[in-house]
């Protein structure tokens, strides 16, 4: 099971409809995806159109010491999802036990690995224990980037973050960069592409996501931009960054 976490510290980026979006890329390829909502907003959950009140998830991983294949649910073909749970805003409390706390995740999937082609999780914007637990699970990362200068300056600070987290877990994580919300005719968007380009081209994917009215709308009735607008230039966007993930194609080499 290949395992990438999606992750930026900066909200607004799109970093759940990104995680939403190419896991449905994937499962119309025949591909089966667990997503896991680590965000207590819950809004991976919301997009997907599992909006059950009070449903447990990775709340009960932590407090119930609950296992993982009696709360995932089938959100639609070729997804499962692990929801947040209604307790997950109370999980930073425990941060004070430490590095076993930190794997909590990660030894919970050992019981599901061999049933998924990829795990996708959807993580919170801050660095507190629960995006250690996504590091601690995942071997990649992809970090949406938008357009505008308060991104690339916060890529910067992200980047020294995950470094300091590879030395602490004692293991390499690989990073991808994917430009989202990308305004075309912006100069400051185009100067943006441009700096990424300078400075990242062997972790900035090749497809850049335009800004598109359908990829904000799409949430709100539980479809991903394929089943709500297939001819949108968000699922043709999505469909090309799911393949750079998937091949590696960045760049530097597209």
């Amino acid at each position: 099971m290949r395992r990438l976490a999606i992750l930026n510290h900066k909200g607004g980026v799109g970093k759940t409809t990104t995680c939403f979006n190419l896991a449905s890329a994937y499962a119309d390829q025949g591909l089966k995806v667990l997503c896991i909502d680590l965000d207590p907003q819950g809004h991976l959950a919301v997009s997907l159109g599992v909006t059950e009140p009070g449903l447990q998830g990775v709340d009960a991983l932590f407090f119930d010491d609950a296992e993982l294949p009696e709360l995932r649910v089938e959100a639609r073909d070729g997804i499962d999802l692990l929801p947040a749970g209604y307790r997950l805003g109370e999980i930073e409390r425990l941060a004070a036990q430490g590095r076993e706390r930190a794997e909590v995740l990660g030894r919970k999937l050992a019981a599901v690995e061999s049933e998924y082609d990829l795990l996708m999780i959807d993580c919170p914007p801050n660095s507190g224990l629960l995006n250690f637990n996504a590091l601690f699970a995942a071997d990649e990362v992809l970090i949406p980037v938008s357009g505008d200068y308060l991104a690339l300056h916060g890529l910067s600070q992200l980047l020294r973050t995950l470094s300091s987290a590879e030395r602490f877990m004692k293991k390499p994580i690989r990073m991808w960069i994917a430009l989202t919300r990308f305004a075309v005719r912006r100069r400051l968007a185009n100067q943006v592409r441009d700096k990424l380009i300078k400075y990242f081209p062997d972790k900035l994917l090749a497809t850049v996501v335009r800004e598109n009215a359908p990829l904000a709308e799409s949430p709100s009735f539980g479809k991903s931009i394929f089943d709500y607008s297939r001819r949108s230039n968000g699922a043709e966007d999505y469909r090309r960054l799911a393949d750079d993930l998937l091949y590696g194609r960045v760049v530097s080499s597209s």
